[in-house]
């Protein structure tokens, strides 16, 4: 591996963000390294600082704060699976939670360092879309918030600035009844996805929706929410003949984002049937 970048670990966030402003074109964030030290040994990657923000209590919270559910850009994801506020108001990220790659990567991934990664099959990025989740982002000149949707121009391609550092995630808590994340990959298990779905619904005393967002990744170039899908299914006690037409308008507003390409003829009927799959407890 080269040995020919310097490595800094503050010991605050105003101390990252002091050195972020100075060497931000040139250095490359550490959480978990889970990416970030996998490209920098093929050589993908060759950054003249990494600068390691693991151990920053700042970036380390999961709270409920003003009706608002914060998770710092480094929390694990095994403390995603095992943690008993997003068990209640983030199921579907929790869900993700448990599923992503191994117990050993779990321990030290973390959920800013894979939404910063933007790969298109990220499988935190679905159960963040249908939360309205937005971008805590520090710099020295201050705080914003940016929607998670920003984050990402293209596959692999972080639209942030150099000197700015993802320091939480913000949720809109979910009130409903029914939520589920689930994805297809080339195994059973430890598998990237190829697909990952996720969706949360609230029904009223008849079983009629009243409320349902749905979120599609890893199958185009960044994730997208489906409001085609949830106005169809908005309104209707669902049936299966409803579940199988809506997953039809799923894989049909994908493939107007990507356009048919040799992959198509798989990612059809599969986004079809992973819905179908995902929601048949609602029927």
């Amino acid at each position: 591996m080269p040995a020919d970048f310097s490595y800094h670990r503050p010991g605050a966030l105003s101390e990252a963000l002091e050195f972020l402003a100075e060497n931000g074109r040139e250095t490359k964030i550490l959480a978990g390294g889970t990416d970030v030290m996998v490209d920098i040994r093929s050589g993908e990657l060759s950054p003249r600082f990494l600068l390691d923000v693991s151990r920053l209590p700042e970036l380390s919270r999961v709270a409920m704060e003003d009706n608002e559910l914060s998770i710092g850009a480094a929390v694990t994801l095994a403390e995603i699976e095992q943690s008993a506020i997003l068990g209640r108001h983030a199921p579907t990220l929790k869900k993700c939670a448990c599923t992503f790659a191994s117990r050993q990567i779990r321990n030290v991934a973390t959920i800013g360092g894979n939404v910063g990664h933007c790969s298109p099959c990220g499988d935190t990025l679905p159960p963040l879309v249908i939360h309205g989740a937005e971008v805590e982002l520090a710099s020295r000149a201050g705080v914003r918030r940016i929607p998670i949707t920003a984050v990402a121009s293209g596959p692999y391609a972080c639209a942030l600035p150099g000197d700015e550092l993802i320091t939480r995630f913000i949720l809109k808590p979910a009130r409903v009844d029914f939520a589920d994340f689930q994805k297809i990959g080339r195994r059973q298990a430890l598998a990237i996805a190829r697909l990952n779905l996720a969706a949360m619904v609230r029904r009223d005393g008849t079983g009629k929706i009243e409320f349902i967002r749905v979120a599609l990744g890893s199958c185009t170039p960044t994730p997208h929410a489906m409001p085609e899908v949830e106005d169809y299914l908005l309104g209707r006690r669902p049936t299966a003949e409803d579940i199988w037409k809506a997953g039809r308008i799923m894989a049909e507003t994908m493939i107007g984002i990507t356009g048919r390409r040799h992959s198509t003829v798989y990612k059809e009927p599969a986004i079809q049937g992973l819905f179908m799959r995902l929601m048949a407890p609602l029927v």
